[in-house]
């Protein structure tokens, strides 16, 4: 008697184990992504780390990417990375994308000086979550020195799962461009 109730329950564990699997790649497959448009990525020196634990999440995830540099820990100036990301991102040649550097400011900030990006400072999946709600961010900036991996990779997936409520919202959007 005592193997079958210890069957039953490791049927039961596999069973709910199976059913978060299926929750989770439903929520995955719900999602912002592109169909034949690779997420772009950049970072910095400082971001390098954190970025190749996002890679090995997307590959994980079978999520198709373009990493624009850097590609090690030596010292770079992240406009290099950012700018390249941007462009891409701009052009529709990726979609969405995610730039890392120490603080996530100066990334961010040379992300953002591109008038089609609203790239979002994020922290915390609640900010990136709003960040796609209510602002239809299409960049994902993180701070690497200042998040673990594990927090990062909450990011992106709350990132790529969000969708813009549009709405009100969507008026607000409309007067970020500069217009001469």
């Amino acid at each position: 008697m005592r193997i079958s109730i210890l069957e039953h329950s490791i049927a039961r564990t596999i069973e709910q184990t199976n059913q978060q699997l299926t929750t989770k790649n439903s929520q995955l497959m719900n999602n912002i992504l592109k169909e034949n448009v690779p997420v772009g990525l950049c970072s910095d020196h400082a971001g390098w780390a954190t970025k190749q634990a996002v890679i090995a999440w997307l590959d994980a995830n079978g999520i198709a990417y373009k990493d624009f540099g850097t590609y090690n820990e030596d010292s770079c100036d992240y406009p290099d990375f950012a700018h390249a990301c941007a462009l891409a991102v701009e052009r529709g040649e990726c979609y969405p994308g995610i730039g890392i550097c120490g603080s996530g400011e100066g990334i961010n900030m040379t992300l953002n000086k591109h008038q089609g990006i609203r790239s979002a400072l994020c922290w915390l999946p609640e900010i990136a979550r709003l960040a796609r709600q209510h602002n239809d961010a299409n960049v994902l900036a993180m701070p690497g020195r200042f998040i673990t991996n594990d927090e990062a990779i909450a990011m992106v997936e709350t990132f790529l799962t969000t969708e813009f409520e549009g709405g009100r919202h969507q008026r607000r959007i409309d007067k970020i461009p500069v217009k001469d």
